[in-house]
């Protein structure tokens, strides 16, 4: 009998040991599990629809591994700023013991979206390999048997009639499975009628220039493939090398498109970033419209750029409204070391007036950066000549920046990253910077051997494109590393020019801006022959009041299904008649929230009337970050309206823009009854809560309604 008993509190103790490692090896939350297999891990939606994706396969000392293991432990677990948990789970493989694969996921309670990322440890001599000559990795594989609508998300197509990146939603079926098609994404997302899922990568490159793709099978499965510059031929894995892959994400909701974009906008809004002051709905003023209409009269770029028009501008933007004022370039004596330019005609009391009437204000200071250039004479690039760019043979050579002393470019996937951290930290501290404008930045700009991009047994197109991939992973380091050290900072990517970083990985970090001006005159046939520059130095087609330049920068819009327009920096125009102040400031609040041009020309009557809206804007300006875009006609046509409603609280706006007649529309959520709107719309509420709004208009124009306010 003892013996007997004893079999049994073994056999207990095993399996309370066993539930314990599977229960280790889980990971639950109102809306999805996952399940940690040996060779795979399970992402359960709450609607009990399974998405199970295969762990990566690398190419190790000249073999591809797959990275099965024998067991998972729970390695950390922690809470993180922006209410997500992490934890990292590990376990040797089978095929190596030498060899270790992590898995890190991220995840909120609230939220369907998992992020995650693998890493490969040794404690072996070892090295990743590409036997062919090309990347030879897979980062994961799943089979879509269970799926039957599909659809690949876009996000960098350049096109040129806007000169922006746009977003493209592409459907694909068992076609495209039969013939094995290559889709770049980064979004891929499937489903049955009944729930869908997705998949996604955190990278960022223009469309056609893809570092990952899609590759679909004919027996309807889909794989993550590396395709240049993931990692290097002969790059080390040992004790003190792991490899680390980029961000990736996965996740599922009962329903279909529109449930998927809503809970996905919401990850990108809330958690996928730690650095959330990035995501708040501030109303930025940038100098740069006012510096380029100063160049086009005749005058240069830093003509205007100075202590007296700084102080006159704050003034008025602050009357307007305003929360962050952006010094945009030549604020600085020499790029690389991002001194103030003390010159008695620039700034000759270091920033200190400036920083003062803000802080009075309640307003950010931000500044224009380059983070690749350093000035000949900079202390920056005395400290990095090791690290100065060079491409095709050819070290960077040395070129004016925007009126000031010339410079040269300097590698950035080099140990140089963290000098450009320190200089930017030192801005926070001593000048009060919160805001940086990072510009200037081209994927393909270096094929050198002195970075963390291949050496010389590596070719220089493995190097430049090894340069190419690591650049976004590599300005998040910066931010990161600024952010740890003065959190609440915030970092913009300009990638309103071709051959840019665009895509999700940069949005873990900051925020883009994506469109100023718009397109140029050489993106059209124009009669007769434009000339670079015009007369009057301007190459910019839409700088001028009125409803066009509107036309163009509302277009990029579309990505607010998928990520929210607060985080797509785009710049509008307060000058003109009426009207056109109307149109722009209509434009702006929809989220992106930008201002340009030379406000010093606003009369006090013009900045009251702006002020009037944004004060009214801003009491439901986070419910209209919150809020899915609701959108009826496209920019320019004769009828737009885009509808932005919480509707927990039925706070938010609605904006109407027409060329002429009577426009009728009614919100599709219900609304808060407390209303105020521009002149010429009427409101009242149906018998189920929504606004029937009747609107007038004499010509182009925009009318404004708002829910919610006082």
């Amino acid at each position: 009998m003892g013996k007997l008993i004893m079999k049994i509190k073994v056999l207990l103790f095993c399996l309370f040991v066993f539930a314990e490692i599977a229960r280790a090896q889980d990971i639950h939350t109102p809306l999805f599990s996952i399940h940690i297999g040996s060779g795979d891990w399970t992402y359960r939606a709450a609607s009990g629809k399974m998405l199970v994706l295969h762990f990566p396969v690398f190419n190790v000392d000249g073999k591809r591994l797959e990275a099965s293991v024998g067991g998972l432990t729970a390695a950390l677990v922690k809470s993180l700023s922006n209410g997500t948990r992490e934890e990292v789970f590990t376990g040797v493989l089978t095929g190596d013991k030498t060899l270790r694969l992590g898995i890190r996921f991220r995840w909120a309670t609230d939220n369907p979206i998992v992020r995650f990322r693998y890493t490969l440890s040794s404690t072996g001599p070892h090295r990743l390999t590409k036997p062919g000559g090309s990347d030879d990795m897979q980062y994961f594989s799943a089979s879509l048997t269970a799926r039957s609508r599909f659809k690949e998300v876009r996000l960098s197509d350049f096109d040129e009639k806007y000169h922006a990146t746009t977003l493209e939603e592409v459907n694909f079926d068992g076609k495209d499975f039969d013939d094995s098609a290559r889709l770049m994404g980064p979004m891929l997302e499937m489903g049955d009628g009944q729930s869908t899922f997705i998949l996604a990568y955190e990278h960022g490159s223009q469309f056609p220039d893809r570092f990952l793709e899609f590759r679909l099978s004919p027996d309807k499965s889909v794989a993550l493939r590396a395709v240049k510059g993931n990692y290097l031929d002969g790059q080390p894995l040992d004790r003190d090398h792991d490899y680390e892959t980029i961000w990736l994400e996965a996740g599922g909701v009962a329903g279909g498109d529109g449930q998927l974009a809503s809970a996905y906008r919401t990850f990108i809004l809330k958690y996928i970033s730690q650095n959330l002051d990035s995501r708040k709905p501030y109303i930025y003023y940038n100098t740069w419209g006012r510096q380029e209409r100063a160049k086009w009269a005749g005058g240069t770029y830093l003509s205007t750029e100075n202590l007296a028009i700084t102080l006159k501008e704050i003034e008025v933007a602050h009357r307007m409204g305003v929360d962050v004022y952006v010094l945009d370039a030549g604020w600085f004596s020499k790029t690389g070391d991002w001194r103030v330019n003390t010159a008695p005609a620039f700034f000759p009391d270091t920033l200190r007036q400036v920083k003062a009437l803000l802080d009075k204000y309640g307003m950010r200071l931000g500044v224009w950066i380059g983070p690749t250039s350093a000035a000949m004479s900079s202390e920056m690039l005395k400290k990095n000549r090791d690290y100065r760019m060079e491409l095709h043979g050819k070290k960077s050579e040395p070129g004016p920046i925007w009126e000031t002393e010339n410079s040269v470019n300097l590698d950035l996937v080099s140990p140089y990253w963290s000098a450009l951290a320190d200089e930017l930290i030192r801005l926070t501290r001593e000048l009060g910077v919160s805001y940086f404008t990072f510009d200037a930045v081209d994927q393909y700009a270096c094929d050198g051997a002195n970075g963390f991009h291949g050496n010389e047994a590596n070719s220089p197109q493995e190097r430049a494109d090894s340069y190419a991939f690591q650049l976004p992973v590599y300005l998040s380091k910066v931010v990161d590393k600024v952010c740890a050290a003065a959190p609440g900072t915030i970092f913009e990517l300009d990638v309103t020019e071709e051959g840019r970083s665009m895509g999700l990985g940069f949005l873990s970090s900051g925020k883009y801006i994506i469109l100023n001006n718009g397109a140029y005159f050489h993106n059209f046939d124009i009669v007769p022959p434009w000339q670079t520059p015009l007369p009057n130095g301007n190459v910019q087609i839409f700088t001028n009041p009125g409803p066009a330049r509107g036309w163009f920068t509302r277009s990029v819009l579309t990505y607010d299904k998928w990520l929210p327009s607060t985080l797509l920096l785009t710049y509008y125009q307060t000058d003109g008649s009426r009207n056109s102040q109307l149109i722009n400031v209509a434009s702006l609040i929809l989220g992106q929230n930008g201002v340009w041009g030379n406000i010093l020309d606003n009369s006090p009557d013009d900045v009251q009337f702006i002020h009037g809206i944004l004060e009214k804007y801003k009491q439901v300006r986070d419910d209209v970050t919150l809020s899915d875009p609701v959108r009826e006609g496209e920019p320019g046509n004769s009828s737009e309206t885009v509808e932005k409603i919480n509707t927990q609280n039925g706070r938010g706006e609605v904006v109407l823009f027409s060329n002429g007649g009577h426009r009728r529309y009614i919100t599709e959520h219900r609304v808060d009854p407390q209303i105020w709107c521009t002149e010429g719309a009427k409101v009242h509420l149906d018998a189920a809560g929504r606004a029937v709004i009747d609107a007038d208009f004499e010509g182009s124009g925009a009318r404004i309604v708002f829910f919610g306010v006082r």
